[in-house]
């Protein structure tokens, strides 16, 4: 597939920008609410029965338009979590009709499983406001671990429509095919920005997302002292041509994927490009209708960063990696 390279997107306002920086809350606070509403519809057969706990999310989830409200909802969690679960035991408990007890015992655990998830990106995006632009080293086996479990997760919500497997010898029909590697020179570990880790987690999903049971998605990264690169493929929709560049722009999504039930805002493209852009690297989209999308990113490593603008890393610009034929 031919690629192209995106250099820039239309600005963004300050509401668009806070919902970007906490792009990774916006589809767990929505799966959270989605979770009580039929939770609501199990138990009493009534989609706000769990009313506090939905206020909850729609407070939560207004909050992502300014950033220093978010921050603040953010360092009390713990509390709102309490509040969702003192109003699911104390309503559970007044019933006058018991309610099934496999299916509110699989949404309780499914409730605690979303909050668990929240509660680690609240304290993300908290270290993240303090030191926006820190590099952290990451153990690749614990980030593999992490990026299975969000597979784990997504198949669990599907509730049996489908499996994510990791050997293309046991996938039928109904299965995704996942190839996923993490190598670095370093062997054990990779040293980058968190946001990029929110990056990675997010486009992995959205491959996932636009590519129908029976697909195959490779998300691949590698480090070596001078860059990071890494690359998502998937052999989903596709982008139609003449919207490929515009995908990147804030809340847009393809004209073929409106059908597609999503969580998200339509943003997650914009927070890579972004997020690209802010620690100097490059970022390119190849797409076809009907064979898949490929997204590829660059990073310079900090030390190659400062060496290439000093004028001592030994080769320019022009020989950073460009789109490969094909």
């Amino acid at each position: 597939m031919p690629e192209i390279e995106i250099t820039e997107i239309p600005p963004l306002s300050a509401g668009e920008q806070s919902l970007l920086d906490l792009h990774s809350v916006v589809n767990i606070l929505n799966v959270l609410r989605c979770e009580l509403v039929v939770l609501g519809l199990t138990v009493a057969d009534h989609e706000t029965f769990f009313n506090g706990g939905i206020a909850v999310c729609d407070r939560l989830l207004l909050s992502l338009h300014d950033r220093a409200a978010a921050l603040e909802q953010a360092a009390h969690i713990e509390e709102h979590e309490q509040t969702v679960f003192d109003e699911l035991d104390a309503k559970l408990a007044h019933l006058l009709v018991a309610p099934p007890a496999g299916e509110v015992a699989e949404s309780t655990a499914n409730l605690r499983t979303v909050f668990a998830i929240l509660k680690v990106r609240a304290r993300e995006i908290l270290a993240r406001a303090a030191a926006p632009d820190r590099w952290e080293e990451f153990d690749i086996e614990q980030l593999r671990a992490g990026f299975l479990g969000v597979f784990a997760a997504i198949e669990k919500n599907s509730k049996g429509r489908y499996r994510i497997l990791y050997n293309a010898a046991c996938q039928e029909r109904n299965d995704y095919y996942v190839d996923l590697k993490i190598e670095a020179a370093a062997e054990r570990t990779v040293r980058m920005p968190p946001v990029f880790h929110d990056v990675m987690r997010d486009l992995i999903a959205n491959a996932r997302k636009y590519t129908p049971p029976g697909g195959h998605i490779t998300a691949a990264l590698f480090q070596d002292a001078d860059c990071i690169r890494f690359l998502v493929e998937d052999t989903g929709r596709g982008i139609p041509p003449a919207e490929v560049a515009q995908v990147v722009q804030f809340g847009k999504r393809a004209s073929n994927v409106a059908d597609v039930r999503t969580m998200g805002g339509g943003f997650g493209l914009t927070k890579a490009f972004l997020v690209t852009k802010q620690f100097g690297g490059r970022f390119w989209i190849a797409s076809e209708m009907g064979q898949g999308t490929r997204i590829r990113i660059w990073l310079p490593c900090p030390a190659a960063a400062r060496a290439r603008a000093a004028g001592f890393a030994g080769r320019s610009a022009d020989a950073d990696p460009s789109p490969p034929a094909g």
